[in-house]
Parts: structure tokens; C-alpha cells; sequence
């Protein structure tokens, strides 16, 4: 082998496993969809300042938006194993589409509140999907450096759509609506036709094991997923209490809207600045060890936040669990891919993505009881704690688990 070949490996394997160029295309679509992901970021304007709606029928808008999520991830998933990744994925993103062009003319309280909630199931159902379909193409070992990948362009779009979206908005938000609506078809249709199916054969798959050998793998694989899905229910709760309990938190302190967007602005910026290097990182390690550290650093840094008393106090403690995220959030979904039979990459990914979206119903409630009923020090050293206990469950549940075939 020349020099320059040595060197050419040495550099590829550096860099780990080659992603394909489906995953790429797929990633260029998940971006540019996010980038021009506007209805969740103004959703609740849109009721009150647009549609003179109350504050609190905002909130139920809001609220069946996310129960809308909710069910969508489970149906997406499920759709996806039964008829075929490509078609759910493009009928999801093209129901999306639509449902949002509709919200911009939709007239009346019901018609409001009802195209938000189908909205919400539609623009939710393609997220297991595409986290399948990146689990059917990339094998066990580049896994979480493709998923810390697609975070990473969910975290830019993000980022920039709420910017983007402030200017568009003093234009009017029909327009804001229908440029989604726009960028999200073109977006489905190149995946549609770039990605070819990657749904395994399930036939195929069963026939590689026998009747009894094969019942126990399902079982055994069952057990250990439900166990994973519960301790991530519990991390949700964690990660939603950045959005409410947190803010409430810093306004008991004297501190007002501007610190805590500075403060929690944090959070970005090292999810854009650190998600790319630690992938490569985390790529050496199984899940256990890296979901655990980051359960840890993001109950200890939920946890801290009871002692923080200035906007740098607070800062230091977004710095600890933003870490903690950075390690988690691809390493978990790379784990669902490991833990699950290949041809039912969808429906796990769905039931995965509904422990995130359960668990966003049921922390404002929580959390805005627990700041009432108990007070912040309570509240925030029950986190730590929680964090803990969570950490434990994803050591235990992944300890010990079969290796996948890259």
C-alpha cells in the first residue's frame, strides 16, 4: 500500500464507517424541513394575536397539537413496518403539508383546533419513520454518529426557523403557513424519489431462526425494549422541565424573560458546537455507559439548578445537562435500532418517540404542582434524583445487550 493510501485509510477510519448516500439525502431533506419547521414555534401567537382567541383556548390548541404528536408517532411507526417506509413516509409529510396550508384558512374554534391536532399527528408520524430508515441503512457501528447527524440538523433548523420565522411573521401568517407547507412537500418528494425502500423482508427475517429459538429472542427483545421506553419516559419528564419549571424557576428568583432566554440559548449553541465531535466519540462505546454518564449530567444539572441565584449560576447549570443531552438523545435512538428486530425498526422507533411525546404532556402539570405545592429546592433536587434513578435503568437494561451484524 502506497503512503498516500495508508493515509487515506488511516483518515477514513478516523472518520468511522462510510454513511451512505441515502443518508445523506435524507439528512440534506431533514434539515431544510426544519429549517422551515414555522407552526410549532408560533402556534399559540397564531390563536391569540391572529385569531383573537383566549389564552386558554391557545393552550388547548397547543395541547391536542401534541396529542395529535402523540398518536402520530405510534400510527407513523406502525405504518411504516406494515406498508413500507417510502410510502409513509411521503403520505405523512404530504398530510402535513396540507393540514398546515388549511390552518392558515381554517375558520372557527373547532376547524382551529382540530387542524392543529392533525397537523401535529401528520408532521409527528414522519419522525419514527425517518429514524428507521436510517437504522435500515446504517449498520450497529456508525449508528449513533449517523443519529448525532440528524440531531444536529434538527437542532440547526430549529435554531433558525424560530429566527426565521419572527421576520416572516410581521408579514402575516398565512404566509409563514404556506412557505412550510411549500418547503415540506418539496422535501418529501426528494426523498420519495432519492431513498429507495429499506423496509427488510420480514418473511425473510423469520425464516432465519426457528419457531421456539425465534419466540424467546421476541420476547426477550420485548422485555428489554419496554424497560428502555418506561426509563425514557422518565428522561422526558427531565428534559421538559427546561421549558417549564425552569423559567417559573428564574422568575421566583427576580430574573425576567431576557435571562432566561440567554440562559437556556446556551443550550443551542453547544448542541450545534459539540453535537458533531462527541458523535465520533461516542461511536467507540456501547450505550450503556454513555447513556448513563448523560442521564447523570442531566439530572445533576437539573439538580444544581436549586442552588443558582444569578443568570451565570444558571448558565453553568445548562452547560452540565445540555452535555448530559448531547450524549443521550443519539445514543438512545441508535440503542432502540440495537435492541430491536430489524424489520420492526418503525414500530419501535414509534413507541420510542412516544415516551418524548407523553412525557411533554404530562411535565407542565407536574412540574407547575410541584413549584407550587413543594417549591423549587423540592422540585429540583427530585430531578437529580429522578436522573439518578434513570441513569440505573438504562445501565441495567443495556447492560449485557446482544451485538447487531453491521
Amino acid at each position: 500500500m502506497t503512503a498516500d493510501a495508508q493515509s487515506t485509510a488511516r483518515a477514513a477510519t478516523a472518520a468511522g464507517p462510510v454513511l451512505p448516500g441515502a443518508f445523506w439525502w435524507l439528512w440534506a431533506a431533514t434539515l431544510v424541513n426544519r429549517l422551515g419547521g414555522f407552526v410549532v414555534v408560533f402556534l399559540s401567537l397564531y390563536v391569540t394575536l391572529d385569531r383573537g382567541g383566549s389564552a386558554s383556548f391557545a393552550g388547548f390548541v397547543t395541547t391536542l397539537y401534541g396529542v395529535g404528536g402523540a398518536v402520530g408517532s405510534v400510527v407513523g411507526g406502525l405504518l411504516a413496518d406494515r406498508l413500507g417506509r417510502r410510502v409513509t413516509l411521503l403520505g405523512a409529510q404530504l398530510l402535513s403539508a396540507a393540514g398546515t396550508g388549511a390552518l392558515a384558512f381554517a375558520q372557527g374554534r373547532t376547524a382551529l383546533a382540530v387542524t392543529a391536532c392533525l397537523v401535529g399527528l401528520a408532521g409527528t408520524a414522519s419522525r419514527p419513520v425517518v429514524q428507521a430508515v436510517v437504522a435500515d441503512l446504517v449498520g450497529a457501528r456508525a449508528r449513533v454518529r449517523a443519529f448525532s447527524l440528524l440531531y444536529w440538523a434538527v437542532n440547526i433548523g430549529v435554531a433558525v426557523s424560530a429566527a426565521l420565522a419572527g421576520v416572516l411573521a410581521q408579514r402575516g401568517y398565512t404566509l409563514l403557513f404556506l412557505g412550510e407547507a411549500a418547503v415540506t412537500v418539496v422535501c418529501a418528494l426528494t426523498v420519495y424519489l432519492a431513498v429507495g425502500e429499506t423496509r427488510p423482508d420480514p418473511v425473510r427475517h423469520a425464516d432465519d431462526a426457528g419457531p421456539g429459538t425465534r419466540a424467546g429472542a421476541e420476547r426477550s427483545h420485548r422485555r428489554r425494549f419496554v424497560a428502555f421506553v418506561a426509563v425514557t419516559f422518565l428522561v422526558g419528564l427531565l428534559m421538559q422541565e427546561v421549558s417549564t419549571a425552569l423559567p417559573l424557576t428564574m422568575t421566583r428568583a427576580g430574573l425576567g424573560a431576557r435571562d432566561y432566554g440567554l440562559v437556556i440559548s446556551l443550550n443551542g449553541l453547544l448542541v450545534v458546537a459539540l453535537q458533531l465531535p462527541a458523535g465520533r466519540i461516542l461511536a467507540r462505546f456501547r450505550p450503556a455507559g454513555p447513556l448513563a454518564v448523560g442521564t447523570l449530567l442531566l439530572g445533576g444539572g437539573l439538580g444544581t439548578t436549586a442552588v443558582a441565584a444569578s443568570p451565570g449560576t444558571y448558565a453553568l447549570t445548562v452547560v452540565v445537562w445540555t452535555v448530559g443531552e448531547i450524549l443521550l438523545a443519539p445514543t438512545a435512538m441508535a440503542a432502540v435500532a440495537d435492541l430491536v428486530p430489524d424489520h420492526a425498526h418503525g414500530r419501535h422507533q414509534g413507541m420510542y418517540s412516544f415516551a418524548w411525546s407523553a412525557a411533554a404532556c404530562v411535565a407542565p402539570a407536574v412540574s407547575g404542582y410541584a413549584l407550587d405545592a413543594v417549591g423549587p429546592t423540592a422540585l429540583w433536587g427530585a430531578s437529580a434524583t429522578l436522573g439518578a434513578l434513570a441513569a440505573a435503568g438504562y445501565f441495567l437494561v443495556l447492560r449485557g445487550r446482544r451485538e447487531q451484524d453491521d
